[in-house]
């Protein structure tokens, strides 16, 4: 089984021993709001970061995912700080936002639970199922779309800029509304990793780390949903 999510990936819940203690889908969900609560409450940091603070945290957050990833059983002690960190850089993309568009926060964070519980009730629904191909049709589009990210970081050192990315123009508008469905598209290979994760005895600190993995497409969908709706407020 594949996902986009780095967090996610086909063996991450497998070769477990059972144990008396295992991971539930629920107990997932309850970890899932614990660090979402952390994350607001990194969201509500005061002040606004500098463009040096800004590059220290994204780098931190991303050493903290890494090392959550290559030792999971550090996650219960790692998620909650990567929930924080995630939350100060949040806040402050969409503190810069606000200014800018007035109301466009409250619309992405209402667009981003509102995708997370449609999906979630399709998908237990049966509506839709993580099937191989479409396990392998997201797998190859998150991975197209991280090869377009990392092009363009490395051209913009050349100060050569990929439109797509930031044109407010019909074809960034339609490249970001692919991107956003391809992100949204992940949360059901994560609801479905989750539920393998519970058929599979994983040990409790799975919870964490799972829930780890959901948190990472949700700030991935809420920052796409920030850049779509800043580009179509921006023609306006």
């Amino acid at each position: 089984m594949r996902s986009g999510n780095p967090a996610l990936s086909s063996n991450t819940f497998r070769n477990f021993a059972r144990t008396d203690s295992a991971m539930t889908v629920s107990g997932t969900v309850n970890k899932t709001l614990l660090l979402l609560l952390a994350l607001v409450a990194g969201a509500y940091e005061n002040g606004l970061a500098s463009p040096a603070e800004m590059i220290a945290l994204t780098l931190s957050a991303f050493v903290v995912a890494v090392a959550v990833i290559v030792k999971k059983t550090w996650a219960p002690y790692l998620a909650p700080v990567y929930a924080v960190l995630e939350g100060v850089l949040l806040g402050n993309v969409s503190a810069r936002l606000e200014v800018a568009f007035p109301g466009i926060v409250i619309q992405a964070v209402s667009l981003t639970f509102g995708t997370l519980f449609c999906l979630l009730a399709a998908y237990r629904s049966g509506l839709i199922r993580a099937t191989a191909n479409l396990q392998l049709g997201i797998f190859a589009a998150t991975g197209a779309i991280a090869l377009f990210y990392f092009a363009s970081f490395l051209l913009s050192f050349a100060g050569v800029d990929l439109p797509l990315i930031h044109s407010s123009g019909v074809y960034g508008i339609a490249f970001s509304t692919f991107v956003v469905a391809i992100a949204a598209l992940n949360l059901v290979l994560d609801f479905d990793f989750i539920e393998e994760g519970e058929r599979n005895g994983a040990p409790k600190y799975m919870e964490w780390y799972a829930a780890f993995g959901l948190m990472v497409t949700l700030v991935w969908l809420y920052l796409e949903i920030l850049r779509l709706l800043s580009k179509t407020r921006s023609r306006n």
